[in-house]
């Protein structure tokens, strides 16, 4: 996983923090806080090391009543171990290695030093030594754009991004696909060590690919009103290896929590954008309100849905008095694979894209009801199959006539579901209409 912070999307000024800055002084309010101390989402025994690196910090907490961390504030030694002012007897922790695998090195000592700087606070050490500017601001309102070699990490301000004329295609990571202009900033760019850095280009292994476009803007995005959105809020972008399983997972988490080092921040009041150029099955399940007919394991087929990478799945609820019609012929619209129970809110297959697949969960043997819609819309439908894989919650209990598979909730075999929804997607990928379908040079 490859991280790039950026503080404001087209945005305006967001101070950054760096280690031991001063923050501009503020009139304070009386009664309140001289800091935002719930911006420093650390668990007590890590605090003493955030102080270390932000004795500014230090400085207020000592002044301040509303403080809570003043028992921290005198004794500033400990630190985590990648900063300059870090003394090694004072280090967040060290590493222990009992024996040595001759394959890597020779003695215990380098072992612990190749794993202190390859999987602990070292790593963040080097990460900062690298940091370099490859576009410089002018003024405090520009842009500015720094990396560690390689670009295995950044940190932009003020990035301009332009989305209008995106191409994308079956490529998680497109490398591609910002042309020149449509990612960039005010500032002077470096570009001839910007271009330097590309010999590691590769998707999940720097962030070259998608920012040697970048470009010095001959404009100031926000003054000059070249924005349709603008986002204020710090930005995590993050490609992912893949996401299902706890191994990845961790991997993500670790890389994450070494970037708040690198950039000396820990608020959690920040966006997380996963950075994928693919293009997705989009998967909307249609939920139940009502009392008959409900999914009773919809977690758990939702969950199953989400370990397929090139799922973008949703579940909605067209209750009209929550979700405007048009939004919700907006949603079904957007939908390669729609799901529902028999009911009426399957009628929305008539908005889907001709491409699409309307795959009725169970049609509680009213059979030809939604086949037929789709028949007359002209897309392809799917209905359960094998009986003994679909769990009624009972017989069901019409009002009046009884027993009837209307009136009941169901449960499904997610193996059999996953089975079913991957017909359907491979439907769509072999759609002629599929806009993402790849071309084929029959020559």
């Amino acid at each position: 996983m490859l991280m790039l912070l950026v503080f404001g999307v087209l945005l305006r000024e967001v101070p950054l923090s760096g280690q031991d800055e001063a923050y501009p002084e503020a009139d304070p309010v009386p009664g309140e806080p001289l800091y935002d101390y719930a911006s420093v989402r650390l668990p007590e025994e890590h605090i003493p090391f955030f102080l270390h690196s932000n004795r500014h910090v230090a400085t207020v907490c000592r002044k301040d009543s509303h403080c809570p961390y003043k028992k921290h504030s005198e004794n500033l030694k400990y630190c985590w171990g990648y900063e300059k002012s870090c003394k090694p007897e004072f280090r967040f922790g060290y590493p222990f290695c009992s024996y040595v695998d001759m394959g890597w090195t020779d003695t215990v000592e380098s072992a612990e030093d190749i794993f202190w700087k390859q999987a602990d606070f070292g790593y963040a050490r080097e990460r900062l030594e690298e940091m370099h500017v490859l576009c410089q601001p002018e003024k405090r309102s520009d842009s500015s754009l720094v990396c560690s070699r390689y670009l295995q990490y950044c940190r932009a301000t003020h990035l301009y991004l332009d989305l209008r004329n995106i191409e994308r295609n079956h490529d998680r990571f497109k490398e591609d696909f910002f042309q020149s202009g449509e990612i960039g900033g005010h500032c002077k760019l470096d570009a001839g060590t910007l271009m330097s850095e590309g010999q590691r280009k590769s998707p999940l292994q720097s962030w070259f690919a998608e920012l040697q476009s970048y470009t010095q803007l001959n404009f100031r995005p926000i003054e000059d009103a070249k924005c349709d959105i603008v986002i204020e809020k710090p930005t995590y972008f993050m490609k992912l290896d893949a996401g299902v399983n706890m191994y990845h997972h961790f991997c993500d988490f670790i890389n994450l929590y070494i970037t708040q080092h690198v950039n000396n921040s820990f608020s959690t009041d920040v966006y997380i954008v996963m950075w994928d150029t693919d293009g997705k099955i989009r998967v909307t399940i249609l939920a139940r309100s009502t009392e008959y007919r409900k999914i009773l394991n919809q977690n758990e087929l939702v969950n199953a849905l989400k370990t397929v990478s090139t799922f973008e799945v949703q579940i909605v609820d067209y209750k009209y008095k929550e979700l405007g019609f048009l939004d919700q012929l907006r949603i079904t619209h957007n939908t390669d694979i729609f799901i529902g129970m028999h009911g009426a809110g399957l009628t929305h297959l008539l908005f889907l894209p001709d491409w699409a697949v309307v795959f009725e969960l169970y049609n509680c043997e009213d059979e030809r009801c939604y086949f037929d819609l789709a028949r007359l819309r002209g897309i392809h439908y799917i209905t359960w199959r094998r009986q003994n894989k679909v769990f009624p919650q009972d017989k069901g209990h019409h009002p009046t006539l009884g027993e009837h598979p209307k009136f009941t909730n169901y449960s499904f075999d997610v193996e059999e579901f996953m089975s079913l929804i991957l017909e359907a997607a491979d439907h769509v990928l072999q759609h002629p209409k599929w806009p993402f379908k790849k071309q084929r040079d029959e020559l």
